[in-house]
């Protein structure tokens, strides 16, 4: 493993990636403290602090294990969750579904901030190859998030979503799921099935939105 390599990476990564958790699960948390319960807030989780949202494990060391173990071929981790009472909401099964929406919805916005600021720099005539990179990764990165976070099934955002649009009898089945819904995500990934039939498509579709919505930027720069 190229160690130069490795570090060059993570330095252009590093900052888009801590935003990416980052506003992310404070997103959550302020979607919950918005529709009625206050937990996260009380625990200091709405902020964008990024080291109250990183989990030693999942955000440090199964990302370099992973990036080490492949070549940098399959790279997975995740923050520490923000704590949601649902039933503390105002209305759990509608609220569920805004609080869920709030973490991808961030990234999303944060890709088009990324992609911004990517034309932005294009057009004062800049053209450091770190910073164009920086701003690559930032959409790549928040586009991968996005895209992983809506995957259906509980305890992923998207599985959330799920169960606050199903009929409740359905919703209340499908939720128990949940306790092996990370290993059965984590299988899936594995096995390649959630890239090609998942995140590839979504991931598609919305590298074609952020596109879309920048493309009035893109023509002034030009």
């Amino acid at each position: 493993m190229d160690i130069a390599q490795l570090i060059q990476t993570v330095a252009i990564y590093a900052l888009p990636v801590l935003f990416a958790i980052t506003v992310h699960e404070a997103a959550h948390g302020y979607a919950a403290r918005h529709f009625g319960d206050n937990t996260a807030w009380q625990l200091g989780r709405v902020t964008l602090n990024p080291i109250v949202h990183i989990d030693p494990v999942g955000t440090i060391l199964m990302p370099l294990l992973l990036y080490f173990a492949t070549s940098g071929a399959f790279l997975f981790g995740y923050a520490k969750p923000v704590p949601v009472r649902f039933g503390n909401l105002r209305n759990p099964k509608r609220d569920m579904v805004w609080v869920a929406l709030a973490g991808p919805a961030a990234n999303l916005a944060q890709a088009l901030v990324w992609g911004i600021l990517l034309y932005v720099l294009h057009g004062a005539g800049i053209t450091e190859v770190f910073f164009m990179k920086m701003c690559q990764g930032g959409v790549l990165v928040n586009i991968v998030m996005f895209a992983f976070n809506l995957f259906p099934l509980p305890p992923l955002d998207g599985g959330r979503i799920v169960v606050g649009l199903l009929p409740y009898k359905q919703a209340m089945a499908f939720s128990r799921v949940e306790p092996y819904g990370f290993f059965i995500v984590m299988a899936l990934v594995v096995s390649g099935i959630v890239s090609s039939l998942w995140m590839q498509p979504v991931m598609a579709l919305t590298f074609g939105l952020v596109d879309l919505l920048l493309s009035p930027l893109a023509a002034l720069v030009r």
